[in-house]
């Protein structure tokens, strides 16, 4: 999985551009698929929040960024419930044990964490290795944090799928329903 964030990141890196089109080596509607689009977002996403910072940043352009990305995160979150699904069929006809524990977090939810943390590892991996001494020693003590977190991650993702699988671990979905949204939940945006 964290193969397929990696080449993702690059792949977007080859243009650099939040407009740039996905262009997933996938077949549509494949797990794969699933997971190229979430990291792809999430890509877009971290740059998106990087146009909206500089300080002299035009104020009607920061709106559109935030209403994009404000779009973003509800595309990510949609993803991510997506994958859970692939995960609740994975999992459906699996026997929980009598002492099966609840997961407080759903597969997904780590999957969204390993994704971020694929973006780190490769900013950070680039800012260890520009700027001076300071700033390469300071990032690459970050990018080795950053490299411990990826394998306790990662290892915690299989070893959570394999508690599922062996019906040690039982996972429930509780969609996030996001308000801020939703014309008809937003108080904002019904009173109009």
């Amino acid at each position: 999985m964290y193969a397929l964030f990696e080449r993702q990141i690059i792949e977007y890196h080859k243009t650099d551009n939040v407009d740039a089109p996905q262009n997933c080596p996938f077949q549509e509607g494949t797990f794969e698929a699933i997971l190229w689009e979430k990291s792809w977002v999430d890509t877009v996403q971290w740059h998106l929040e990087d146009l909206i910072r500089p300080d002299d940043v035009d104020p009607v352009y920061a709106l559109q960024l935030k209403r994009r990305i404000d779009r973003s995160n509800q595309h990510r979150t949609d993803l991510v419930e997506r994958i859970d699904d692939h995960y609740m069929m994975l999992f459906k006809d699996v026997a929980l044990l009598p002492d099966a524990v609840l997961n407080t977090e759903t597969p997904a939810w780590a999957v969204d964490r390993l994704s971020i943390l694929a973006l780190k590892i490769y900013h950070f991996s680039i800012e260890a290795n520009r700027g001076d001494s300071e700033h390469r020693a300071k990032c690459q003590t970050k990018l080795d944090t950053l490299l411990t977190q990826r394998e306790d991650l990662s290892s915690a993702i299989d070893q959570l799928l394999a508690d599922l699988a062996a019906g040690r671990r039982r996972m429930k979905l509780y969609r996030q329903m996001k308000m801020y949204n939703d014309p008809s939940l937003n108080p904002s945006l019904y009173k109009k």
